[in-house]
């Protein structure tokens, strides 16, 4: 069987848009405020999110989503993907 081109090559391992990078802010008086700049328009809405850094995985789960992610990423490596457009196309359809 003839390997498919990769769609995402050059695109796999930025979890990032290449329009928007993560935003980082601190606590002064009560207020976030932004420490670093963006390119982003003025007027946009932007959902800060608190991150602890932490989850509450057990080691077998956290053993089990590595085991899935190494899968996963092996399988886009060898060009084994779908676009996420048709794996939703798909999941619509199911309802």
């Amino acid at each position: 069987m003839a390997r498919q081109p990769n769609p995402l090559a050059g695109q796999i391992g930025n979890p990032y848009s290449n329009h928007m990078n993560p935003l980082r802010a601190r606590v002064e008086k009560g207020r976030l405020v932004l420490d670093e700049p963006t390119s982003l328009p003025e007027g946009t809405v932007v959902d800060l999110v608190a991150d602890d850094e932490g989850d509450d995985l057990t080691e077998d789960e956290r053993r089990a989503l590595h085991e899935a992610l190494s899968e996963s990423w092996q399988s886009a490596e060898a060009g084994r993907l779908r676009p996420a457009s048709a794996i939703l196309d798909d999941l619509r359809r199911r309802r």
